[in-house]
């Protein structure tokens, strides 16, 4: 059974790891090698199941090409996959978009 708070919630698990990794876990800080193997697998696995299919296509009409065709489309997929999940946003060291970057919000520009 697990712990519980005052409001019966499941209290946060602490990490295992001392000192400042327990930090970069509670901020995300491999977010971006998460992100990428999610990447990867949308994109192999896409690969895999639609050159599957395309090879299976191929056995039954006697045809040799759409396998490549297939293999085109599953890499397309799991890349169009990836970027509606979110996964190949670009993002700076501080957690915003690279679009957040322009003038500054108090008016003074700097320009001469």
């Amino acid at each position: 059974m697990s712990a519980r708070n005052d409001n019966g919630l499941p209290t946060p698990r602490k990490s295992r790891h001392s000192g400042d990794s327990a930090a970069v876990e509670r901020d995300g800080g491999d977010g971006g090698y998460n992100a990428g193997i999610a990447v990867f697998s949308y994109i192999i696995g896409g690969i895999i199941v639609w050159s599957l299919i395309g090879w299976g296509l191929d056995y039954l009409w006697g045809t040799r090409w759409i396998v490549l065709l297939g293999a085109l489309l599953g890499a397309t997929g799991g890349f169009y996959l990836s970027h509606m999940h979110g996964l190949t946003s670009q993002r700076t060291s501080s957690g915003g978009s690279a679009a957040d970057s322009g003038p500054s919000q108090d008016g003074d520009s700097n320009a001469k």
